[in-house]
């Protein structure tokens, strides 16, 4: 009994436990409150992101464009997928036990549930240069920080891809004013985008 109570006051103090226990805590209570937002909503601030994101240097100039498959009311970003499909090279993720890898989008029809059940692409893994990363996340601040969903797997990717620019998208709720708990070495984005305003 008393070698737990000392486990437990060990990653209490520890700051990785505590940070963790942190992030956790607030991806959780973001969480709730993108899966509360109506289709409409979801649909009417993605497409304010997009266009913002259009206006872009980093965007139009981008020939390869890492984007994600939405899930839980995340930001929509599919509409690219068609609008620029013949004019950029579109990767999403797949995901494996411990590590990310990117394919082609190539049409829904090449799309298969994964492992974590997000739809991922069933063509070959690419592997060049990636000009522009579209990130995912529960929440940032304006530092530019970032807190996923608790996988791991973009900060083990981005820190992979450290030339490709890493823009991060979320919901104006999302983009706290105050620094979230984050670890030294955490990958920070280069810009955010919301509906209301860009950082960075």
């Amino acid at each position: 009994m008393l070698f737990e109570s000392q486990i437990h006051d060990f990653k209490m103090w520890f700051p990785w436990f505590r940070i963790r226990r942190e992030q956790a805590a607030l991806r959780a209570i973001v969480e709730q409150q993108r899966r509360i937002m109506t289709k409409e909503q979801v649909a009417d601030q993605s497409a304010q992101i997009i266009a913002q994101l259009e206006r872009m240097s980093a965007f139009r100039d981008a020939q390869v464009v890492l984007l994600y498959y939405p899930i839980h009311n995340e930001v929509d970003l599919r509409p690219l997928l068609t609008k620029y499909a013949d004019q950029k090279t579109f990767l999403l993720p797949v995901t494996h036990r411990h590590s990310m890898e990117v394919r082609p989008y190539d049409g829904e029809d090449m799309m298969r549930k994964g492992r974590l059940g997000v739809p991922e692409p069933q063509t070959r893994t690419y592997k060049g240069a990636i000009d522009l990363i579209l990130v995912p996340g529960v929440v940032f601040d304006q530092h530019r920080h970032r807190i996923g969903r608790g996988g791991g797997y973009y900060d083990k990717f981005l820190k992979k891809h450290l030339s490709a620019k890493k823009i991060g998208v979320c919901y104006h709720y999302q983009l706290k004013k105050h620094d979230i708990p984050h670890l030294i070495g955490e990958p920070k984005m280069d810009r955010i985008i919301t509906p209301q305003q860009t950082i960075g």
